[in-house]
This record gives C-alpha cells, sequence and structure tokens, in this order.
C-alpha cells in the first residue's frame, strides 16, 4: 500500500514551524511524526503539503493510496486500522478524519459517500504549537518503548551515577561521562553517536538525537527533547529543540520549542509563567490573534533560521518567525514576524539576501548545503509574511 501524509487543518495552527516543513517533519517525542509512522508501517511515507513545499517534500500517488492526517500521532491500535482500511471507508476521531482510503482515478473525496469508521480511544494530537512540548513526555515514552522494545543498551560509563538505569538506553556510540542520569519520572534516551559531556545533570523523560551533544555542566529537566546535530547547555525544561540548533550556553529555556538552525546567545532566557499565575495567551497564525492555550506554563516559541546576542530575554507565550534576529535589550513583544531584525527598541525588515548569507555559513558549520531549494522556501516564507511585518 501507498502511505501519503497530508497537513490537514492543524497546519496553519502550527506556523511558525509549518512555514518550512510539512506538518509530518515536526519532531516530538524522539522521532518525527513521519518516522514515526513509517516505523510502525514498515514503509515509506510521501506528503501533501503547501506548493512552495512540494519540490522539497514531494507527493507520490499510486493507483491505490491511503491517506493520514499527520497532525495524529500512531499507536498500535490506530496503526492497525489504518492498515485495514478499504475502498471507500476512513476513520474519524470525532469530526476530524484522521486517515482515509482514495484511488488514483478520484477526482475528488467525497466522506458522505465513504464509510466512517470511529476511532475509540486515547491518541496523541498535535492541533497547536504549545502541543509540541506539552505533549512531549507522552509521546517520547511511546517511541522510548518502540524503539528500545527487544533491545540492549550500549555499555553505560561507570563514571557516571544511575537511577533507574533500566529506563535509560544508549545506542552504538552515544557516551556519557561523570555525569547524574535520573530515570525516575521517564526514560533517558542517547542517540547515535550522541555525547553527553561530563558534569550533567538530566532527569528523564529526555532525548539525545543523534550527533547532539549536551556541553559540560547542563541541568536538564523532562520532557525534553533535543533533535539531531544540535548542542546545548545551561537550563533547560519541557522543550523541545528539532535538529541543527544551538543554545550553548548559560541561560533558562523553559516549555519551549526551537526549529531548525536557531542559536540562542549566551545568557538569553525566556520566562514561562506569568507574574500572577494565569494562563497563558499565544499568538495564533490561523486565527491572527493571541489565543488561550490553557497552560500555566508556556515559553518560547522560534522558526527556523532564527538567532538571539547575548542577554536576550523573551516574555512568556512569545512566538517568532521564521528568519529573526533579535539582539537589543529589553522584551520584544510577543510576537516577532519572520524576517525581523531588532527588538524592544523596534524591528526592520531582515533582507532575505542577508539571512541567506547567515544561514549558509551556519549550515556549513554542519556539513549541509544551502542550495537553491532552500532558497526558493525561505523566499516563499517571506512573501507570505509580508503582511505581519508593518514596521
Amino acid at each position: 500500500m501507498n502511505y501519503i501524509l497530508f497537513d490537514g487543518t492543524a497546519r496553519n495552527h502550527l506556523l511558525p514551524f509549518t512555514f518550512t516543513r510539512p506538518v509530518a517533519d515536526i519532531r516530538v517525542g524522539i522521532m518525527t511524526i513521519r518516522e514515526k509512522w513509517e516505523f510502525y508501517l514498515g514503509n515509506t511515507t510521501t506528503t501533501i503539503t503547501e506548493d512552495y513545499l512540494s519540490e522539497k517534500f514531494p507527493m507520490v500517488e499510486m493507483e491505490e493510496n491511503v491517506l493520514i492526517n499527520a497532525s495524529y500521532l500512531p499507536n498500535r491500535v490506530l496503526v492497525d486500522m489504518v492498515e485495514g482500511l478499504n475502498e471507500n471507508e476512513a476513520i474519524f476521531h470525532g469530526e476530524d478524519v484522521i486517515a482515509f482510503f482514495a484511488k488514483d482515478t478520484q477526482e475528488e473525496v467525497d466522506f458522505l459517500k465513504y464509510k466512517a469508521i470511529d476511532f475509540v480511544g486515547e491518541l496523541l494530537h498535535i492541533a497547536h504549537t504549545w502541543d509540541i512540548f506539552s505533549l512531549n513526555g507522552e509521546a517520547l515514552q511511546a517511541d522510548f518503548d518502540l524503539i528500545t522494545s527487544g533491545r540492549k543498551s550500549a555499555p553505560i560509563s561507570k563514571t557516571n551515577h544511575l537511577i533507574h538505569p533500566e529506563n535509560i538506553f544508549l545506542e552504538e556510540g552515544a557516551k556519557v561521562e561523570h555525569s547524574i542520569l535520573n530515570a525516575t519520572d521517564g526514560p533517558i534516551y542517547l542517540g547515535k553517536d550522541s555525547e553527553v559531556w561530563e558534569g550533567n545533570l538530566i532527569r528523564g523523560a529526555f532525548a539525545l538525537c543523534e550527533h547532539a551533544i549536551v556541553k559540560m555542566g547542563a541541568k536538564i529537566y523532562g520532557a525534553t527533547t533535543v533533535g539531531p546535530f544540535s548542542k546545548v547547555c545551561g537550563e533547560i525544561s519541557n522543550s523541545v529543540i528539532f535538529g541543527y540548533s544551538s543554545k550553548g550556553h548559560e541561560g533558562y529555556l523553559g516549555n519551549a520549542v526551537l526549529g531548525e538552525w536557531c542559536n540562542i546567545g549566551a545568557d538569553s532566557n525566556n520566562s514561562n509563567l506569568k507574574n500572577n499565575y494565569a494562563k497563558v495567551r499565544m499568538w495564533d497564525y490561523a486565527t491572527e490573534r493571541f489565543e488561550q492555550t490553557g497552560l500555566q506554563f508556556c515559553g518560547l516559541m522560534m522558526g527556523d533560521h532564527s538567532k538571539t546576542a547575548i542577554n536576550t530575554m523573551f516574555n512568556t507565550g512569545t512566538v517568532i518567525g521564521v528568519n529573526c534576529n533579535i539582539y537589543v535589550p529589553g522584551f520584544p513583544r510577543n510576537f516577532v514576524p519572520s524576517f525581523s531584525w531588532g527588538g524592544a527598541s523596534g524591528f526592520s525588515t531582515y533582507p532575505t539576501a542577508k539571512a541567506f548569507e547567515a544561514a549558509k555559513v551556519m549550515m556549513a558549520r554542519r556539513g549541509v548545503d544551502f542550495n537553491d531549494m532552500e532558497a526558493r522556501i525561505l523566499e516563499a516564507v517571506f512573501e507570505l509574511t509580508q503582511k505581519w511585518r508593518n514596521y
């Protein structure tokens, strides 16, 4: 069977992260949503997404296809239902379609003519940006159980102090020395060739993906994920870093999500709790207003390629777009549009030519080429976000 992941109605609620990737390529837990589905299905997937992203994330259609709403995370029960779909059948969760069968000859899909199969049970649904960190603990535990089932961890150095070592798993090449790993409240997973340097304090749930590094003296609280090729230090709590990003110095990051190719300057901090302990509101691109998250703890959302200078401060519930550069003293406003340059004293437009120069240098440091396709995607984001840059 051919499986296709589609963005669904959650896509605009998940901006700025979905400006530069399909919903399927959001990381939550250890793996991306795509990687989870492919692990369960034992099959590759393609994507239906925005036109400007389709060159990088193409869709492959065959005679018979099952289309899956990528905002829903798989579990064994759901996957069995998806694999069992037949022609003119669809799986629903309430009013939302999770998956449906379609032939390449169908010009349109009319769900009124489909047999509706209701999913009854618990599902993890990434419907808003703040779901990425707030559901990260459950997603991380599920991924840990899936990845490590029937496998044995690589050896763990005796220089470490381990609490509940049965919940700690190291992939081949992972290294950790002279650190305290406490897996009482959740598992700890160290991906292939990742490194935890000396003197770190880490509480689960925690995932350090392949080739990522925790530098010396970090304090990390669950549920936190550090994506591939990222570097972190300082104090981090309940945060998700997609990959290729750096928070390499002291400073606090809490209840936060960072996209790829971000850099957090030394001694930068975000607030995750309001002084009056009220529930946090956060900018939602879909409604173009600040929406209630229902959360008391909610910090920073930062899109791909955005960066801060040293000593940058962010208020509770701040959303930073793609390719922003925050560098002046004081708290910037709670919503910073993509391609903005400045801070509390005001912003100007960050020209794409300068932004691309910085991206080329940063990506080259990780051995990745900033090519014309990446430039075209970011040019499209620049145009799409122009309406919010009213400086």
